[in-house]
């Protein structure tokens, strides 16, 4: 075929018709070696080592050790006499191979077979693979949901004073010194009732004493703590921290094989701590007896995933395969439930159940009490407030449930907003107009009425678009950035509009909720009624971005010149095509939701799309990642090929065997960027030898 002939076939397919294939020829730069002068025989130059490759150390940051005996430089040879003395010169004896390292970890040694050279001013920087194995499993851990991370800071616990009755029963189990001598030891109680608070009260307790062995804070809401792949990694890696010999094993384990990290959970669990520990003087270790602390199991992604985690720890404690106690906490869900009551984990298993009760109403007034005060002393109010009245509604009013007792201070001390009087003047009404509304052991309900309140405060004009921001929170790891282009906002007026919701999350880089009952009421519609943003907010939101990407795509020509409907108004400094690249993502994450799929209408218009021109207008600006297969999933069947199919890449002259996804239908195809588990909305320009689906190209015959 021609080649002006195969250039317009691609044209067809391609976002870029225009654009002629290009091959660039590159060099190979010419590298010359420095000059090297022939040594002058010194008198009795000792010779230098090779440099002994230390026991892997764990990589943190650590206080400076002092010097030690062993050096792991190359020294410089003391000389003999004050010519020597007064010479760098370096004689390097014939090297040697002592050391066997994995294959992944050899590279060329540059003095093999040397002899007879010298060099002056010699300086060597070791670069010793010793810790590349623990480094790797930090990679497959989760540090940010250790108790002491920095990620979690200030991380809810216990306020002096409360809780000590759990508190002593848990320590006292993990000391052995408690009638309950199972190995594992589940708290269940439902959200807001404290459990993360008592598990880290427990962690900060037992951490002095040297019984703790590793930590882990699931949270849902948060992408960087609910990997529940990274479970057992992150448990070796902590232990790893606080035992050389289990460390140098794990790091020589983890150097022969880092896919270690990525195998299922059963052979994680095997291949980085039973055996390991097999191989180590456990009682001389110190881990006997220490304790495990997974807090928030209901939280780790994937009910099958948590039942999992379950056995494969019930099977170690049953067997006497590891030496640690395991503290469990997780909300009575069902799946864990069942998991927790079957006959594999039922013997090993002791249990704790943290109700929702007013007999702690003493513990929530000390609380209250306490915080209220540093409230009054920080603004400068009068030593009335706030009243015994107050209080005591405050007390009632949280009716047990820590997590509505805590968001109620953050309520009133809300910097934005006329002040903590007013804010406690809101609250009191609230709890007034509430309890005829509710009954006294009802405290879930009035929850709900909380958080209701909270959004209800927000301004009706910006209500929508925080609506919107906590949508994409929900579905997206997407940071506020993102979040912020996506609605055509700028950076403050994005922190603008969630100032009046800081009670219920916190804005930094990305978002990060106090607690998940707060995703979980927003996304219920029987709880939040007309506030929820599923239902039918998603679905309008749906059709309201279809509709704009259909005027863009009608108005603008190429990614320079992308024009916007009138109604949006572009924040100063933000690219047109940023904001079209991301608000074109967002399409595609609430597409993915399972929970609603498209009506017919959507799914029409999603089809109309002229995928060919949206993609020109993107370029090489996208990066989200589309999961295909959900996308056709939520689709009715009728219409799936004509938005999304799989089928031999229609680009001619394409070499690739394997089926791709393949956008749109007619004149709108187009083949995007191939992932593994669906495609990207990113289109890399041709070069004239590899196609746009990834494979070669075949080459035109003269």
């Amino acid at each position: 075929m021609p080649a002006s002939r195969s250039h317009r076939n691609i044209a067809r397919y391609s976002p870029y018709p225009d654009r002629a294939a290009r091959s660039t020829q590159f060099k190979r730069p010419v590298v010359r070696p420095p000059p090297v002068r022939r040594s002058t025989r010194l008198r009795q130059q000792p010779l230098v080592s090779q440099p002994v490759i230390p026991t892997p150390a764990i990589p943190q940051p650590a206080p400076p050790a002092p010097p030690s005996t062993t050096s792991t430089t190359l020294p410089y040879p003391e000389p003999s006499d004050p010519i020597a003395a007064n010479s760098s010169l370096v004689t390097l004896p014939p090297t040697s191979s002592s050391v066997t390292l994995p294959l992944h970890l050899r590279g060329h040694r540059i003095f093999d077979n040397a002899h007879d050279f010298a060099m002056y001013n010699p300086q060597f920087n070791e670069s010793s693979p010793a810790c590349f194995g623990i480094k790797q499993l930090l990679k497959h851990s989760m540090p940010d949901a250790f108790y002491n991370s920095s990620a979690r800071y200030p991380p809810p616990k216990c306020h002096l004073g409360t809780r000590n009755e759990y508190i002593t029963l848990i320590t006292d189990w993990a000391q052995g010194q408690s009638d309950r001598q199972e190995p594992i030891l589940w708290m269940r109680g439902p959200f807001g009732i404290g459990k993360s608070a008592v598990a880290q009260s427990c962690a900060e307790a037992l951490a002095p004493l040297d019984k703790l062995a590793a930590t882990l804070f699931f949270s849902r809401s948060n992408p960087d703590r609910d990997d529940p792949r990274r479970v057992f990694t992150s448990i070796a890696y902590q232990i790893a921290a606080k035992c050389p010999s289990f460390r140098e094993i794990v790091n020589k384990r983890m150097m022969d094989d880092p896919a270690l990290a990525t195998m299922s959970l059963s052979t994680q669990f095997e291949l980085l701590l039973v055996y390991p520990l097999r191989s180590i003087d456990v009682p001389r270790s110190g881990l006997n007896g220490h304790v495990v602390i997974i807090d928030g199991l209901d939280e780790c992604h994937g009910t099958a995933e948590q039942c999992e985690i379950i056995r494969v720890i019930a099977t170690s404690a049953y067997n006497h395969t590891t030496p640690f106690r395991w503290f469990i906490t997780s909300r009575p869900e069902d799946p864990i439930i069942r998991t927790m009551n079957s006959i594999s984990v039922f013997p090993v298993l002791s249990r704790i159940e943290l109700p929702v009760s007013r007999a702690i109403d003493h513990e929530i007034l000390l609380f209250l009490t306490h915080e209220l005060k540093k409230i009054r002393e920080d603004y400068g109010l009068a030593e009335t407030w706030p009243s015994e009245g107050a209080l005591a509604l405050l007390v009632k009013r949280g009716a047990g449930l820590w997590i509505y007792v805590t968001t109620m201070i953050r309520f009133i001390k809300d910097e934005n907003s006329l002040g903590p009087n007013d804010q406690l003047r809101i609250v009191l009404e609230f709890a007034k107009q509430v309890s005829a509304k509710v009954g006294a052991d009802n405290p879930l309900a009035e929850m709900d009425f909380f958080y209701t309140l909270i959004m209800r405060r927000i301004p009706s004009k910006v209500r929508a678009t925080v609506q919107k921001i906590l949508l994409l929170a929900s579905i997206s790891l997407l940071d506020i950035y993102s979040i912020a282009t996506a609605l055509s906002l700028s950076i403050e007026q994005f922190r603008h509009a969630c100032a009046s919701i800081q009670s219920v999350m916190q804005v930094e880089k990305s978002i990060e909720f106090y607690h998940a009952s707060f995703l979980d009421f927003m996304r219920d519609s029987q709880r939040s009624k007309e506030l929820c943003i599923m239902g039918d907010f998603l679905i309008g939101w749906r059709q309201e971005l279809l509709k704009w990407l259909h005027e863009v795509c009608s108005r603008s020509t190429d990614s320079s010149h992308i024009i916007f409907p009138s109604s949006t108004v572009i924040p100063e400094g933000l690219p047109h095509r940023d904001h079209y690249c991301q608000a074109l993502d967002s399409l595609w994450m609430l597409c993915s939701v399972s929970e609603h799929p498209l009506d017919f209408w959507t799914a029409t218009s999603l089809a109309e799309l002229p995928f060919r021109k949206m993609l020109t207008l993107a370029g090489s600006k996208s990066a989200f990642s589309v999961a295909a297969d959900q996308i056709r999933d939520n689709l009715p069947v009728e219409l799936c090929d004509k938005v999304i199919r799989k089928g031999r890449c229609p680009i001619p002259r394409c070499t690739n065997d394997e089926e791709v996804w393949i956008l749109g239908h007619g004149e709108n195809e187009v083949v995007p960027l191939q992932l593994r588990h669906g495609f990207r909305l990113h289109i890399t320009r041709s070069s004239g030898v590899q196609c746009f689906c990834g494979a070669l190209l075949q080459r035109d015959r003269l």
